[in-house]
């Protein structure tokens, strides 16, 4: 019978990414609802965009870490990426929500690189 080999790298030995990558992901859907609001919402567009592609990376690399999944890292590394893009973003606008987005996805990235 063959017995099946879990990953080592689960919950516990990811929480902290998960956790930033959980917080990040809160914020920048926070973010993107707050755009939404703004008077000139087309020049938020890239902002808004970036919010919620980043906001769906950030939910699905804490899904695989979670899991325990070898794909992790790599999504992880590719999170980064887009976490500071979405930073650098919001870091030209000069809304309290943009601020305290690029924040958190500069702490998310910096997380995700050490994966």
């Amino acid at each position: 019978m063959q017995t099946l080999k879990l990953s080592k790298m689960g919950y516990h030995e990811n929480k902290k990414c998960i956790d930033v990558c959980l917080a990040c992901a809160a914020i920048c859907n926070h973010c993107a609802s707050s755009c939404l609001q703004e008077h000139d919402v087309k020049m938020m567009s890239k902002c808004i965009q970036l919010d919620m592609e980043c906001a769906a990376l950030c939910y699905a690399a804490a899904q695989l870490m979670s899991l325990g999944s070898d794909k992790a890292a790599a999504l992880c590394k590719i999170c980064a990426e887009l976490c500071e893009a979405c930073a650098a973003e919001c870091a030209k606008h000069e809304n309290e929500h943009c601020k305290e987005c690029a924040t958190a996805c500069r702490e998310c990235a910096a997380e995700c690189k050490k994966m």
